[in-house]
């Protein structure tokens, strides 16, 4: 057989590709999961997107290769829904790019500026793909914790000690998952002021932001932060349309540029019905966001019911569509869960998946009608 890349030893099969096998021979044996353990929208997205897709299909350019750059429209959209919900004034001709979801955008920014052996500075807990991505190119993580003492923000003094001389990248992602922390102004300044002292791409994963937060906010928001940062966003959560793949990078001009030298290489454009379905997501009036979150907060109420039930610790001052829970008496993270899907047949994810700062954490999803909880609810009673 031939021998794969090297670089394939350095990561393993994504947590959730694996575990969402294991949960799916459950289900084909007749067991009743309860899927508390991964992100993914049950909702569907606003009416008028799936209009929009529909009627795009009789446009006589809809199957053909569309532009690498995205619609036109489909920019002035995205450029319009920052000024609108964020205060951001962003050019949509040379400052924004239409993504195949923001996981995408992770891969096309790192290939874009890391050599090997180059350093990236990564949460821990945080996405795991940053990590895995990090290592597909030969480059080094660096992690630099999070923890409840800290509120889940970065130390600045302990990052000010490490050696940062070959940090190419930084990634944060306010609000935070899996912890649901809320950005902090005075921390994102500090770290835009820390990126610029060391010549570091900083680079905010933005997905979250509306949903169960009051105040949502960009990188952008925070004077100088275009001459140092990037920020990806996506419609996946906030429009529930995570099948679409439809993410975005905004940022300034030359470092878009340099991310299209990859992505065009990458892809031959994103569909035109998926397009037209975005613009019509993005011109959502803020009801949207307040039926939505009227949801999410009903199944976060039974999901803080759940997780107190189940013997665990939680902060209620967080936001997004996850519920960040300590195990007590220092149980093990996958143990515990493993432990609740084949007794229970409630599925939650182990804080450990997330790194190592997740050890004796897990962490529930709010992706499931009412229904679903409380049934979690009687069967862990």
């Amino acid at each position: 057989m031939t021998a794969v890349a090297h670089r394939l030893h350095t990561v393993e099969e994504y947590y959730f590709s694996k575990k969402l096998k294991e949960v799916q021979a459950l289900m084909t044996k007749g067991k009743p999961i309860i899927n508390l353990g991964i992100g993914s929208p049950d909702l569907p997205p606003p009416p008028q997107v799936v209009h929009a897709l529909n009627q795009s299909l009789s446009d006589p350019t809809a199957h053909k290769y569309q532009s690498y750059q995205g619609l036109t429209e489909l920019r002035l959209a995205i450029s319009q829904f920052y000024k609108t919900n964020y205060g951001v004034t962003l050019n949509p001709t040379s400052e924004i790019l239409p993504l195949m979801g923001s996981k995408e955008g992770i891969m096309h920014i790192s290939m874009a500026y890391l050599n090997q052996g180059d350093a990236v500075l990564i949460p821990n807990p945080g996405y795991p793909t940053y990590s895995a991505v990090t290592k597909l190119l030969g480059a080094t993580p660096m992690f630099y914790d999070l923890t409840s003492e800290s509120q889940w923000q970065p130390n600045l003094d302990a990052l000010a000690q490490m050696d940062l001389s070959k940090v190419k990248l930084m990634w944060i992602n306010y609000p935070h998952m899996p912890t649901g922390t809320k950005a902090s102004k005075s921390h994102l300044t500090a770290l835009i002021e820390l990126a610029k002292a060391h010549d570091i791409l900083l680079v905010n994963d933005n997905p979250y932001s509306f949903i169960l937060n009051d105040n949502p906010t960009s990188i952008f928001n925070i004077e100088g932060a275009k001459d140092i940062c990037l920020e990806l966003n996506s419609l996946s959560k906030m429009f529930n349309m995570a099948g679409w793949r439809v993410g975005m990078l905004s940022g300034d001009a030359a470092r878009i540029n340099h991310v299209i030298k990859v992505k065009s290489n990458m892809d031959s454009g994103m569909f035109y019905g998926v397009q037209k379905g975005a613009i019509e997501a993005l011109k959502s009036p803020k009801q949207w966001f307040s039926d939505l979150n009227a949801i999410y907060a009903q199944r976060r109420k039974l999901v803080w019911q759940l997780a107190a039930q189940l013997g665990c610790d939680f902060d209620q001052n967080t936001c997004g569509m996850f519920v960040w829970a300590k195990l007590q008496n220092g149980l093990d993270s996958e143990q515990f869960i493993d432990t609740l899907l084949q007794d229970k047949h409630v599925f939650i994810a182990p804080g450990t998946i997330f790194g190592s700062n997740g050890n004796g954490y897990v962490r529930f999803s709010l992706c499931a009608p009412e229904e679903s909880i409380k049934e979690a609810i009687t069967r862990t009673s």
